[in-house]
C-alpha cells in the first residue's frame, strides 16, 4: 500500500506542528529560578539577614583574613564566642604564576604551591589574588596546577568584614565538553537531516524534564516511584510523537516501552526488597542523608527511579524497532494475518535482543571495573562478592533492566498487531 503525495504532505505538516508544540515546552522551565549551584551574594545588611533565614552557613569566628585561622578545607578553628556568616561562590580563574616550595619532612605534605590567580567570572571578575595549593600525595584529592591552567575556585566571602578565602577546587573542563556536545549535535543534523533535528528536540525536552521537573520533585520529597513513572511516560510520548508523528506504530511503541520499563522497575524493587538491598550502596546516596534541605528519602524507591531511567532508552529503542517492523510488513502486504505480523515483529526483536541486552549489561558493568579489579586482585570468593550490597544492587539493576527489555518485544508486537485491527 503506497502513500500518496497528499498523505505525505499531511504527515510532514503534522510532524512540524508536533515539533513546534513540543519545542515550546522546553522553554517553560526556563526562568523559573537561578541556575543550580549559583550562589548570589547579599548586597546589604537586610539581604544578608534574609540570606541567613534561608540557611546561610555559620562558623565560629576566627581571624577571617589570616591563613592561621583556617584549616586546609576553608573551615575555621573553633573557640570564638561569636559567629560569622559567609557566602561561597564557585567561579573560574586563570593561573598566572606558580611558586613551589618543598616543605620540611615533619610537615607531612609533598609540595606547596603559591598560586597567583586572575578571577574570570562572577562579582570578583578581573581581580588578581593568591592562594596556597597544598599537594599531600593523595592523588584522589590533590590538584597540581601550572601557569596558564584554567581552574575552578571556591571563594568564601565573609559578610561581616568583607574578607574572603580562596582555594582551588578543580580544573575547568566544560570548554571541551561543550565542543564535544556541539560536534555531536552537528553530526546528528548532518547524518540524520530532519530526523537529526527531531532527535535534538527530544533530547532537549528529556533533559528539561529531568533537571527541571524530576530532580526538583525528588529533592522536594515527592515519591520517587510516582514522579519517575510519570516522567518516563512523558518522555515516551514526547519522543515517539516527535520522531514518528501521530501514527499507530508510535502508540504501539509508547505502550510497549512504558510497560517494559515498569516491569523492570517493579521486578527490581520486589527482588531488591527480598534480598534486603538498602539503596545506599553508593557514596552519593549516603551523602543525601545530610543535605541542607533535610529531605527524608526512601532510598529503595530512589534505586527504583534509577533503574527506570537507566533502562528507558534501550527499551524505547526495542519497542520502536518492533513496532516499525510490523508497520512496514503490513504496508507491504496488508493481507497478512496477525500471526505473520506478530512473527515479523518477533524476528526483528530477537535480532535486537542480544545486542541491546549486552548494551545494558556492559553499561552497568563498565562503571564497576575498578571495583571488580580489586576483587580479582585480592582473590575474593564469589560468595563474598555477590552478597555485597553494592554488587547485588548492580546485578539486580542489570538483570531487571534486561528482563524488561526482553519482555518489551512480545508486548509491543501484540499491541502493534492489535492496533492494525487484525
Amino acid at each position: 500500500m503506497r502513500i500518496n503525495a497528499v498523505e505525505k504532505r499531511s504527515m510532514r505538516l503534522m510532524d512540524a506542528v508536533v515539533i513546534l508544540l513540543l519545542s515550546l515546552t522546553l522553554l517553560i522551565p526556563i526562568g523559573l529560578g537561578p541556575v543550580w549551584g549559583e550562589t548570589v551574594a547579599p548586597e546589604s545588611a537586610s539581604e544578608a539577614e534574609a540570606f541567613m533565614e534561608e540557611g546561610a552557613e555559620t562558623w565560629p569566628e576566627g581571624d577571617a583574613g589570616s591563613e592561621a585561622g583556617y584549616d586546609e578545607t576553608g573551615g575555621v578553628e573553633s573557640g570564638g564566642e561569636e559567629e560569622v556568616t559567609f557566602v561561597t561562590h564557585t567561579e573560574k580563574a586563570r593561573v598566572l604564576s606558580v611558586v613551589e616550595r618543598i616543605p620540611a619532612p615533619e610537615e607531612q605534605i609533598n609540595l606547596e604551591q603559591t598560586v597567583q590567580l586572575e578571577i574570570l567570572t562572577g562579582k570578583f571578575k578581573g581581580q588578581i589574588t593568591e592562594t596556597i595549593n597544598v599537594l599531600s600525595g593523595n592523588y584522589i584529592y590533590e590538584l597540581p596546577v601550572e601557569e596558564g591552567d584554567k581552574v575552578m575556585i571556591h571563594i568564601e566571602e565573609y559578610l561581616d568584614n568583607g574578607d574572603f578565602v580562596i582555594y582551588v577546587s578543580d580544573y575547568v573542563r566544560d570548554t571541551y565538553i561543550y565542543w564535544l556536545g556541539a560536534f555531536f549535535l552537528l553530526l546528528l543534523v548532518a547524518i540524520g537531516r530532519m530526523q537529526g533535528v527531531k532527535t535534538i528536540v527530544t533530547l532537549g525536552i528529556t533533559l528539561a524534564l529531568i533537571y527541571k521537573v524530576l530532580l526538583p520533585a525528588l529533592l522536594a520529597g515527592y515519591s520517587p516511584i510516582m514522579i519517575t513513572v510519570g516522567i518516563a511516560v512523558i518522555i515516551n510520548i514526547v519522543t515517539y510523537l516527535v520522531i514518528s508523528g501521530v501514527r499507530r506504530k508510535s502508540f504501539a511503541a509508547m505502550i510497549g516501552a512504558t510497560l517494559g520499563v515498569i516491569i523492570a522497575g517493579v521486578l527490581a524493587y520486589g527482588v531488591g526488597s527480598m534480598v534486603r538491598l538498602t539503596g545506599l550502596s553508593g557514596e552519593e546516596a549516603g551523602m543525601l542523608m545530610y543535605i541542607p534541605q533535610g529531605t527524608q528519602f526512601n532510598f529503595k524507591e530512589l534505586m527504583f527511579s534509577g533503574i527506570l531511567l537507566g533502562a528507558l532508552g534501550a527499551v524505547m529503542d526495542v519497542a520502536m524497532s518492533v513496532s516499525s517492523a510490523i508497520d512496514e510488513v503490513h504496508r507491504a502486504n496488508p493481507l497478512l494475518k496477525s500471526k505473520a505480523l506478530f512473527g515479523a515483529g518477533m524476528t526483528v526483536g530477537k535480532d535486537i535482543m542480544g545486542t541491546m541486552s549486552n548494551t545494558l549489561i556492559l553499561a552497568y558493568t563498565g562503571s564497576s571495573i575498578p571495583l571488580l579489579l580489586i576483587f580479582m586482585a585480592y582473590d575474593t570468593p564469589l560468595a563474598g562478592i555477590i552478597n555485597l550490597d553494592l554488587i547485588a544492587t548492580e546485578i539486580v539493576r542489570s538483570l531487571a533492566g534486561t528482563i524488561g527489555l526482553v519482555l518489551t518485544i512480545p508486548i509491543t508486537a501484540v499491541i502493534a498487531v492489535g492496533l492494525k485491527g487484525k
